[in-house]
């Protein structure tokens, strides 16, 4: 009879590769940081089409009117975010502050993309 043989789970290979793994995933995020620009203004779309270009740099508030309901987006010291939203959800109105080239809030009731560019 041959002697049992044990059969790890997790060999040193694996732990090296998820570790190697996880060091440039962070690694990743550390450049893609440093690579965003902040932007200049925010584009207002709904279902694709711009509605209301806003700049960043002053402080404003537009209201979002549309059959399927109201938004409001707000600029405010350089930052935007969507206040006021009558849609079920609200997870727009949760969505921290954006203020960086190609940062996003999005309200999919209402089709509405909010959108930091250059």
């Amino acid at each position: 009879m041959e002697p049992k043989q044990e059969h790890k789970l997790i060999s040193r290979a694996d732990i090296l590769l998820i570790v190697g793994i996880m060091i440039l995933t962070i690694a990743g995020l550390f450049v893609w940081k440093k690579l965003q620009k902040p932007g200049a203004y925010v584009d207002i779309l709904i279902d694709g089409t711009s509605v209301k270009t806003l700049q960043l740099d002053k402080d404003a508030s537009y209201e979002v009117m549309q059959e399927a309901g109201v938004n409001t987006v707000v600029v405010q010291d350089g930052s935007v975010t969507v206040q006021n939203a009558d849609c079920p959800d609200k997870i727009c109105e949760k969505h921290q502050a954006i203020s960086q080239t190609g940062e996003t809030i999005i309200c999919l009731p209402h089709k509405l993309v909010v959108e930091i560019k250059e």
